[in-house]
């Protein structure tokens, strides 16, 4: 018996699907437990390249695979977020300090107020596929300052 390989459509296919499902059950994915938590620092920098930087504090559990703090901003409540970076979280029940640097394209993120969201997350596989579980997520407004130039 011979086995052919997935056809890359049928696998683009089931993990947009997947990606779908997500998107539509979140609650169903997982949620924090009480005792963790993400926070952001009131304040960020963007720099002219449209380098930003954002953090904050972190606490979680145990996890069973690899766990993430991410983070994205954006300066309109129905503009687009901007994924900045990710930092690989120690889920040791103890609060730790994370930093996550990203670029966006030059003009679109300026120094102002910003709304930035924050998420411990790590992708646990479920079924063959790696599912999130969400650890902590937060949404802060914030102050986007003009970076320090050297």
């Amino acid at each position: 018996m011979s086995v052919l390989p997935a056809k890359p459509l049928t696998v683009l296919g089931t993990a947009t699907g997947a990606a779908l499902l997500l998107l539509a059950a979140p609650a169903a994915v997982g949620a924090a437990e009480p005792s963790e938590s993400v926070t952001v620092t009131p304040t960020g920098t963007v720099a002219d390249d449209g380098t930003v930087t954002l953090s904050g504090t972190y606490r979680c559990t145990a996890g069973l695979a690899p766990v993430f703090v991410s983070s994205s901003v954006r300066q309109a409540s129905d503009g687009p977020r901007r994924g900045i970076g990710g930092t690989l979280a120690d889920c040791d029940g103890r609060e730790h300090t994370w930093q996550n640097t990203g670029r966006v394209p030059a003009g679109t993120v300026e120094p102002g107020a910003a709304q930035v969201e924050a998420t411990v997350m790590e992708l646990r596989p479920q079924a063959g596929l790696p599912l999130p579980h969400f650890h902590a997520s937060r949404d802060e407004d914030v102050t986007l300052t003009a970076a320090a130039t050297d």
